[in-house]
């Protein structure tokens, strides 16, 4: 089991601490008194941005899929042709330094569309003051991925008028993170805590399965993996992997297969989730199972966000990886500024 110890020795800028309270960061983000953006006549969204910025697009997509608005999420340097004077362009980099951010930015300003940037200050911010447009600056918390909760909570508060998110809907999703914070948090190094089990039963590289809807969550989870853990990961859908990734477990491989499941998923899924767990069992594959919480897409997304999180630091932990530094992005970026 882990110990406080390990953490305080193999985390060496302490991201579990900001974890541990993610919840009164979301609620003190929501409650904060923002200056509000409004626009009007809006039917086409675009989220820009990369890494845990970009996973902040992914989510808001998901939470607007059942809305007559039209998302986009930009992971790259290209905004869509589709773009135009009905259109708000958001564009997010918590460093406020992503030059793919920077690139979208540049097209947006020359183009008759809505823009509003959020970042944590950066060359983001200058662009913003020197070409006047719609910014708002928010708190950075040791790492983009680990501030993700704040900026989302922040831009639910400033883009009220523009997303058709109740208020209950979102007071629920920060309670639910409050209850969930007890159950795996630092404070509860025990046998009991559901993140640092799984974490130990990841023993091979992940498969993540997702349904429709989840997306965000299994991409993030793969994201978290990757950036915590130093681990690769792959994410599939569950239906389209029926008609190709499963054939790939008729060789044997190192590989583990994580069922993520929505409450309430089509029915059909469902019946998919239990054709794939039969063929798992009668091939003798080990799978792993989480499911996501009874709610509305935000709560479902942002808890199934922070337990998969919390997971990938545990991991990282009982790899005796340290959870911050990503050398290898980095070195990408420095070679890209030359």
């Amino acid at each position: 089991m882990i110990t406080k110890s390990d953490l305080e020795t193999i985390d060496k800028s302490e991201m579990y601490k900001i974890y541990d309270i993610w919840p009164e960061i979301a609620k003190k983000s929501y409650e904060f008194e923002w200056e509000l953006f409004k626009c009007q006549e809006i039917d086409h969204i675009v989220f820009a941005g990369m890494g845990g910025s970009g996973s902040i697009g992914d989510i808001f997509s998901s939470i607007l899929s059942k809305t007559k608005l039209h998302v986009s999420v930009v992971k790259g340097y290209v905004l869509p042709k589709t773009v135009d004077k009905n259109s708000l362009v958001i564009v997010t980099s918590v460093s406020g330094n992503t030059i793919e951010a920077l690139s979208i930015l540049n097209q947006a300003k020359n183009l008759d569309c809505n823009i509003i940037v959020f970042s944590s200050g950066g060359k983001i911010e200058k662009f913003c003051e020197s070409n006047n447009i719609e910014y708002r600056k928010i708190k950075q918390f040791v790492s983009p991925r680990a501030s993700t909760v704040s900026f989302i909570y922040s831009m639910l508060k400033i883009l009220k008028s523009i997303l058709p998110i109740d208020k209950i809907e979102i007071i629920e999703s920060i309670e639910n993170l409050e209850k969930l914070s007890f159950q795996i948090s630092s404070n509860n190094l025990t046998d009991s805590n559901q993140a640092i089990k799984f974490a130990q039963e990841i023993l091979d590289t992940p498969l993540i399965y997702y349904p429709w809807g989840l997306q965000a969550a299994a991409i993030r989870f793969k994201n978290s993996l990757q950036e915590n853990a130093k681990m690769h990961a792959i994410v599939e859908d569950v239906v389209e992997a029926s008609h190709n990734g499963i054939v790939a477990w008729e060789n044997k491989s190192k590989i583990i297969p994580i069922l993520l499941q929505g409450y309430d998923d089509n029915t059909k899924t469902k019946e998919r989730w239990e054709i794939f767990k039969i063929y798992f069992e009668n091939s003798k594959i080990n799978y792993k199972e989480i499911k996501s919480i009874k709610g509305g897409i935000l709560s479902k997304l942002i808890h199934l966000m922070y337990l998969l999180d919390y997971i990938s630091i545990y991991k990282a932990v009982l790899s005796k990886t340290d959870p911050t530094p990503v050398k290898s992005i980095d070195f990408i970026k420095s070679r890209l500024g030359k």
